[in-house]
């Protein structure tokens, strides 16, 4: 599937950590991908009509504090684990009946928030999650809020025998081990490639992998050790930042010498 240069310059913005595009760096990164100067700079004005954007000087670009909004809970990542507390067997509960199903676009809001937060349906419009995060109730309650979502949020605990046995079912913690396992060897095997690969496919590379990984650990429901292998989620964790420290150092280094052939 060929890449779109819109998703493309949020992506670049979001692992900038902050730091301006300059529109010659989008060409250039664009050029990987084979999506022409032209396309990138059309995405550069309509993201900055979308208000997603904005200009700091000529040709310079950064997120907008909206756009810095929604991106906060796919940067938090990194710090996703240190949210872990041990798991007394209680659960978040997320109300969600009387919203109604009929706006389409609303209720993909809202399956991507509780998605995001790591509930899932135990009946109809009653989600959970384990209550094993800091915060418990309140912290989800502003998640959601931050993400578009106004829900009923509490604490459950005293599930019969049946309900119990549903819940701890909702996730696939069998698929979440093998992820965890696939891509930590996925991106340990890049990594040690990495000093073979020239710039430019090093830096492709890194975009499409990385894309995956971390989308993976942006969604991923942060289950207590009880449910899931949880040595095998922090060894991913750890070659995932060691994966987005060299993807890092690798994009700098091909800005620096695209901006040094067009000097």
């Amino acid at each position: 599937m060929q890449l779109q240069p819109k998703p493309l310059i949020l992506k670049l913005l979001l692992a900038a950590d902050g730091q301006q595009l300059s529109a010659r760096d989008a060409i250039s990164a664009g050029a990987l991908f084979d999506i022409a100067e032209n396309h990138i700079r059309v995405a550069l004005t309509r993201l900055t009509a979308e208000g997603l954007i904005e200009a700091t000087a000529r040709g310079q670009y950064q997120l907008t504090p909206r756009a810095w909004t929604l991106a906060g809970e796919i940067r938090g990542w990194r710090e996703s684990v240190a949210q872990l507390q041990p798991w007394n067997g209680q659960w978040l509960a997320v109300h969600c009946a009387g919203l109604g199903r009929s706006d389409r676009k609303q209720l993909a809001v809202r399956e991507r928030a509780l998605a995001l937060c790591g509930c899932a349906e135990l009946e109809r419009e009653l989600y959970l999650r384990p209550d094993n995060l800091a915060g418990s109730s309140e912290a989800l309650r502003i998640r959601l809020q931050k993400l578009g979502e106004e829900q009923m949020v509490f604490q459950l605990s005293g599930l019969d025998r049946v309900r119990q046995q549903r819940a701890v079912g909702l996730w696939d913690c069998s698929a979440l081990n093998n992820g965890y396992r696939q891509q930590t060897q996925i991106l340990q095997e890049w990594l040690q490639r990495v000093p073979e690969l020239s710039l430019e496919q090093a830096a492709r590379e890194s975009f499409l992998l990385g894309d995956e990984a971390i989308r993976q650990m942006v969604f991923d429901p942060l289950l207590p050790a009880g449910l899931i292998d949880a040595e095998a989620r922090a060894l991913y964790l750890n070659v995932l930042l060691e994966y987005d420290r060299v993807g890092h150092d690798i994009w700098q280094a091909l800005y620096q010498q695209s901006n040094r052939s067009q000097a």
